[in-house]
């Protein structure tokens, strides 16, 4: 089986849902009658009765009685239409009332379909359905969910009704019964309506349950234990999330697919046909090949922060030997750890840390007591889709470097792995040193920066696209800097000729950064512990000194050329002129260096003057910088790279910002800050690993009649040495000699 390490990238960010609560407006009142209005305009017609009444107690007169008759008639007529007409207006103000107000309820309407419409994407980024998760598996959110993260240890068990996530709140009302009927019975219906979502996605917080019980149809509770340890297989990586299953036969067809997870698996234990598998057919087994990693754990709670070092552990017990006493069914439960019972040996755990769901008929149910909530329908996985996502993860691997690094790594971040190189003990030399592009030249990989590509340092002039010709590397004890500057030097060394790149090495103190690089042909020479031996500073600033006068008269021997550009194009165009390589000075130290001999300074100013021209490059490197000793050659130094360092103050020095002192404590880990690039962070390479042979004569042999094991989800027992040994006593005396540990360094300066 092909292993794939993975680098998991940034995180993809998740839809976007409103915050906050939707606040609907209140339904209107009822319009109130107004009875002033109509009284004053009915008095005006109410005075003259009195008039009339006159008019009918005088004289018997036709006329009189004709035109009393008639003003009477007018004036009820009067007090009757402003009746009507105020009643008239009541209604219409209330018909209008109501009609405005079911028009704001159809717009709202369209705005809390909207927040529907996002709650559900998310609902789906964060718990798809079991049959998309392959679609994830091979994708960039591949155990995209870190620890730290607040969805970590989300699962999904169903789909159900869900609350609206910005609850609809109803402003501020008078008394019911001044409030329009129907008005408000609309709201009430609207709020019933909208404020829950109808077959949303139904997630389970795992890190804040110590037991889950399922029960119901035992079928039924298996596919959806398959469709829980499925997704948090897809979503969580294995350094972060452990699966292991207590079961009767650990082989049979119901649990046998989790032996592909790498989840299920104990990454520095073996048997005879692979990693250990955490699927035993008792409990207390499982606890032993846990062992302190279980032991280790503090009593569970359910209000404390979950510490994100400590991995999250699904336990599943389905038909699996139980005797009581297992520390797993403690009812005080244990940080990080979630017990799946299929068997109802972890009754209690559930009920006082956790919960009891029942599947029966492809529904859900939760226990609250002696009564049953159902809560939608239930998720299932069939062992056919589980072990085909399983066989997906089988091969995969976190990068336990980008891990630690924030995800920071590569496939092989060794220097050959970068260079391409498949064994560092054959190495095509004619094809790294063949001539190389402008481009090319005096340029090496660092390692693998944040987005994924392979950072290299180019320390050519700006001009010609570079980063240099100068620099600086500053790293505190630990980071890496030594293993940095061995990366650097040894690269170049591998991918250019000596007739095209010479380098000499000091190392103020001690001597073991370049140590094993003398015998490189580019090295013109390693000057190390010079702490003992301060005589040798002076010499080698005369001899530094004396390469930059030899290397001015070369350039005008050859007709007054300005550079080193100008030089290599003469020879290019076919003037007979000895090759005159790029120098590239790399000091590690210097800090201490500038301590005991402060004038050293003006030599490496006259350098960073003059080295641009004249093909010489400068590389300083020291646990710390004092800026006071530099005396004029910063403005020289073009590219910095600041390993992790002692304070912010230092690092601010370095790259401008405090940064590097934030890098983890893991070395290699570094930004790199040049004119032309600005801020990059990366993972430097290695070269001092342990060299590994990798032809075919040195492959380790299977064992005869045993060159195919099936994978079995059973502890397989290893044999014994003794048994090896009369199996293949040509491989065991092999193993007895022990490993080769020449590191790759030696074998690359070798060949």
């Amino acid at each position: 089986m092909t292993t794939t390490v993975f680098r998991r990238p940034p995180r993809i960010a998740p839809p976007t849902v409103p915050g906050g609560d939707l606040v609907m407006q209140p339904p209107p009142d009822l319009p109130r009658p107004d009875g002033g209005n109509t009284w004053l305009t009915a008095l005006p017609a109410l005075s003259g009765l009195g008039s009339v009444a006159y008019m009918f107690a005088g004289p018997a007169n036709p006329i009189t009685y004709v035109a009393g008759s008639m003003f009477l008639f007018s004036s009820l007529a009067m007090v009757g239409g402003s009746v009507l007409r105020n009643r008239t207006s009541n209604k219409g103000s209330a018909n209008q009332s109501r009609a405005d107000y079911l028009r704001y309820l159809r717009r709202m309407r369209g705005d809390v379909r909207q927040v529907a419409a996002a709650q559900r994407e998310l609902a789906l980024w964060r718990g798809p359905a079991p049959d998309q998760l392959w679609t994830i598996a091979s994708g960039p959110r591949l155990w995209e969910r870190r620890a730290a993260d607040p969805d970590f240890g989300l699962v999904r068990v169903g789909r159900g009704p869900q609350s609206l996530i910005t609850p609809l709140v109803t402003g501020e009302t008078g008394p019911i019964d001044e409030l329009d009927p129907l008005s408000s019975t609309s709201l009430r219906r609207f709020v019933i309506t909208h404020s829950v979502l109808p077959d949303e996605p139904m997630m389970l917080a795992s890190r804040r349950l110590a037991g889950v019980r399922l029960g119901g149809s035992r079928d039924e509770a298996r596919g959806l234990c398959r469709a829980l340890l499925v997704q948090a297989a897809t979503f969580h990586a294995p350094d972060d999330l452990r699966i292991a299953i207590c079961t009767r036969d650990p082989d049979a067809e119901e649990w046998a697919w989790a032996k592909w997870l790498p989840h299920a698996q104990l990454p520095d234990e073996t048997d005879n046909v692979g990693p250990t598998r955490l699927i035993t057919p008792s409990l207390a087994g499982l606890e032993e090949l846990l062992g302190t990693e279980l032991t280790n754990r503090p009593r569970f709670n359910r209000t404390a922060t979950p510490d994100p070092d400590v991995p999250q552990l699904l336990v599943v017990v389905d038909g699996g030997r139980v005797d009581g006493a297992e520390l797993l069914l403690d009812p005080d439960g244990l940080q990080a750890v979630t017990i799946i019972d299929l068997d109802g040996v972890a009754q209690e755990l559930a009920v006082l840390h956790g919960m009891s769901l029942v599947v029966d008929d492809g529904k859900i149910a939760q226990r609250v007591g002696d009564e049953l909530v159902w809560l939608g329908d239930a998720d299932a996985t069939p062992v056919p889709l589980a072990e085909s996502i399983a066989r997906q993860l089988a091969g995969v691997r976190l990068d336990t470097v980008a891990a630690q690094g924030e995800d920071l790594g590569s496939a092989d971040n060794s220097l050959p792995g970068l260079l391409g190189i498949a064994d560092p003990g054959d190495l095509d030399v004619e094809r790294l040193w063949r001539p190389r592009p402008v481009r090319d030249r005096l340029r090496t990989p660092i390692g693998p920066s944040a987005d994924g590509t392979v950072l290299e340092l180019d320390i050519k002039e700006a001009a010609q696209d570079g980063m240099g010709p100068h620099g600086l590397v500053i790293g505190a004890t630990g980071s890496g800097k030594s293993e940095l500057l061995r990366t650097l030097v040894l690269g170049m060394a591998a991918t250019h000729n000596s007739d095209v790149l010479n380098l000499v090495l000091v190392d103020f103190k001690g001597g073991a950064t370049f140590a094993g690089m003398a015998d490189l042909p580019h090295v013109a020479a390693v000057i190390t512990n010079l702490e003992n031996d301060l005589t040798m500073v002076d010499r080698m600033r005369e001899a530094l000194s004396g390469e930059l006068n030899r290397r001015q008269e070369v350039l005008r021997d050859a007709g007054n050329l300005v550079s080193i550009r100008d030089y290599d194009r003469a020879r290019a165009q076919g003037a007979n002129l000895a090759p005159l390589p790029s120098l590239w000075v790399v000091v590690d130290e210097f800090s201490e260096l500038l301590a005991q001999k402060p004038d050293f300074s003006e030599l490496f100013v006259q350098i960073g003057r003059l080295g641009r021209s004249l093909g010489v490059h400068l590389l300083l490197a020291s646990q710390r910088i004092d800026e006071g000793r530099l005396r004029g050659l910063e403005s020289h130094l073009s590219y910095r790279i600041g390993l992790r360092t002692f304070s912010e103050s230092e690092s601010r020095a370095v790259l401008g910002v405090p940064d590097a002192y934030t890098l983890p404590s893991s070395p290699g880990h570094g930004y790199l800050k040049a004119d032309t690039s600005g801020l990059r962070r990366f993972r430097a390479a290695y070269v001092s690993g342990p060299y590994r042979r990798t032809d075919a004569e040195d492959a380790i042999d299977l064992l005869p009649g045993s060159e195919v094991r099936p994978f079995t989800a059973s502890y397989q027992p290893v044999l014994a040495p003794s048994d090896l040994a009369a199996l293949n006593p040509e491989q065991a005396a092999e193993d007895e000699t022990g490993a080769d540990e020449t590191s790759m360094l030696d074998v690359m300066v070798g060949q």
